[in-house]
């Protein structure tokens, strides 16, 4: 157990980091609409969501509707259905109580840690579980601080998005270089771009991502075809 939280540990210690410099902006934002510590609190440990809680007080500033706030939060978070189905094939073996929360706190850079170590093949769901919680933890405490922070301090939450992005590169640099994987970022990236020049904005990552994943698995069907012709 020791083993593996030293090593789960090493591994979200970057996310960590990351974390602080967009929870703490989070947690400045919601506590301009009105959320107090405890609440910053709470909606970070049981909803989990960077974007989401982003977008919650920025929706809430500009007058959206309730119902609205709920119906584009929710359908952003969709992503999370895919992280989870992809650990499936992972966790066969695991007891399912440990499954469904490994599962249920898979975020955007937990998923990327967990998955490059899946596939090295020297990871496991209680590993993964402990990368997603060490994660979680700096994301509620972060919130919290900005939220006791609140307005004392102006921090421009543009820095806020570069952080968040900044988080995804080094995500994205940390992965394999293949023609699949190229194929997948090209296609989301302007699957991304095409949804919010078309007034997509909040499904934007979501249907950027599917479209992205839907390429990079057509052209490596494509691309073993053509492998299997020219053996035969």
């Amino acid at each position: 157990m020791r083993e593996d939280i030293q090593k789960a540990f090493g591994a979200a210690f970057p996310i960590m980091l990351g974390y602080v410099a967009i929870g703490l902006p989070c947690g400045i934002l919601c506590s301009s609409i009105g959320l107090s510590p405890l609440q910053c609190f709470l909606l970070s440990a049981l909803f989990y969501s960077g974007a989401g809680q982003f977008m919650i007080p920025n929706m809430w500033l500009a007058a959206s509707p309730v119902t609205a706030i709920i119906a584009s939060v929710a359908f952003v978070n969709t992503r999370q259905m895919l992280y989870s189905a992809s650990f499936a094939p992972f966790c066969e073996k695991t007891k399912k109580r440990l499954s469904f929360f490994f599962a249920a706190t898979v975020t955007d850079e937990s998923y990327g840690v967990n998955m490059a170590h899946f596939q090295l093949g020297e990871w496991s769901v209680r590993r993964g579980l402990l990368v997603n919680l060490f994660s979680q933890s700096s994301w509620t405490l972060s919130n919290v601080l900005g939220a006791v922070i609140g307005n004392a301090i102006s921090v421009p939450l543009a820095i806020a998005s570069f952080a968040m992005t900044s988080i995804f590169i080094c995500l994205l640099c940390s992965q394999k270089v293949t023609p699949e994987n190229a194929v997948a970022v090209v296609v989301a990236m302007v699957g991304v771009v095409v949804c919010k020049g078309i007034g997509l904005s909040g499904p934007a990552i979501l249907i950027g991502a599917v479209i992205g994943v839907i390429a990079a698995f057509a052209f490596a069907r494509v691309r073993a075809s053509r492998g299997k012709e020219r053996a035969a």
